[in-house]
């Protein structure tokens, strides 16, 4: 019997040094990495200082409108991610894409991502930048309650939002927010699990837009830097609480336009539920207007043609 026992001791230590080794190996390998494509990192925008820390902002193109591409939760590149839409807009449009804390060739910070805090660093970004308002707002997903809270709180600064498949506040009514998979999924990045995953880091952008090759690279390398950062994982923290904070406001009452993808792409809703909870919220919008699309959740990454066209021409009208 003792001898079997140190068997199984032998055994369980030879396992547990094999995977330190491992992870040890992998760790190291994620450091090189990250050093050889510090170039790939290199910012595609402005960056400027909010709060004592380095901020992302992207412009491009002139016009009498600034459009302010604003990006959703967990999204790695938001530059990129956003550029087959806006590329196809700034001939006509000054845009701007501002990356938050935590995202893109921003900063990962430790400070509050209560809704209040997100939206004064987003206006101090575009400040320093030297944009100024009015603002189209162009929110996708999640940052939908930071355009609407904007609207609430600074109605001179909001011309107009266009929805990109936006986040309204009765979403996070039911939402599950799978904090410790969020967790798990972060310590797997920081140690360099992720670069063993195949097909990971192709996100719909690179696959379904018009991104160069080289754009692909940045993407890649920028999502080795920024998946699931802190930052990030608190603001999913707040998230339900920003939400309640927007709810408790109304609806804000301007010229706004939705567009409403079939709910596909990793939403958690089902088609009908995930149409039904906008096309309700727009109503109580005086002239509000909504356009469904049958794609996935990443719709400016999809529909990017058909979406800038409807832009176009809802702008005509204001």
């Amino acid at each position: 019997m003792r001898h079997k026992e140190e068997k199984i001791l032998r055994n369980t230590c030879i396992v547990i040094v094999t995977l330190i080794a491992l992870l040890l190996i992998v760790g190291v390998n994620h450091q090189i990495q990250l050093k050889k494509e510090t170039e790939l990192r290199s910012p595609l925008g402005q960056i400027v200082e909010v709060d004592g820390h380095n901020m992302s902002v992207y412009t491009e193109g002139a016009g009498d409108m600034t459009v302010v591409f604003m990006s959703g939760g967990g999204t790695c590149s938001p530059i990129l991610d956003f550029k087959s839409l806006y590329s196809l807009l700034s001939d006509q449009y000054q845009i701007a894409v501002v990356e938050k804390f935590g995202y893109g060739f921003s900063d990962a910070v430790d400070k509050s991502r209560d809704i209040d805090s997100i939206l004064e660093d987003t206006r101090a970004a575009l400040k320093e930048a030297g944009l100024t308002a009015p603002y189209v707002l162009c929110p996708h997903s999640m940052s939908g309650l930071e355009a609407l809270y904007w609207a609430q709180k600074y109605p001179d600064e909001v011309s107009a939002i266009i929805g990109l498949d936006m986040a309204v506040p009765e979403y996070y009514d039911s939402m599950d927010i799978p904090i410790p998979f969020m967790r798990i999924a972060s310590w797997a990045a920081n140690l360099g699990v992720t670069r063993f995953i195949p097909g990971i880091s192709n996100s719909d952008a690179m696959k379904h837009g018009t991104l160069t090759d080289k754009d692909k690279e940045i993407y890649e390398a920028v999502f080795y830097s920024r998946t699931a950062t802190d930052t990030m994982i608190n603001e999913m923290e707040w998230v339900k609480e920003n939400a309640q904070t927007v709810n408790d406001l109304g609806v804000p009452q301007l010229p706004m336009l939705l567009f409403i993808s079939d709910g596909s792409g990793g939403t958690g809703f089902d088609e009908e539920t995930w149409r039904k909870i906008p096309i309700e919220y727009i109503s109580q919008v005086e002239g509000g207007e909504y356009i469904e699309l049958d794609c996935p959740h990443y719709i400016q990454d999809y529909e990017y043609n058909a979406i800038s066209e409807s832009i176009v021409s809802f702008l005509s009208d204001r």
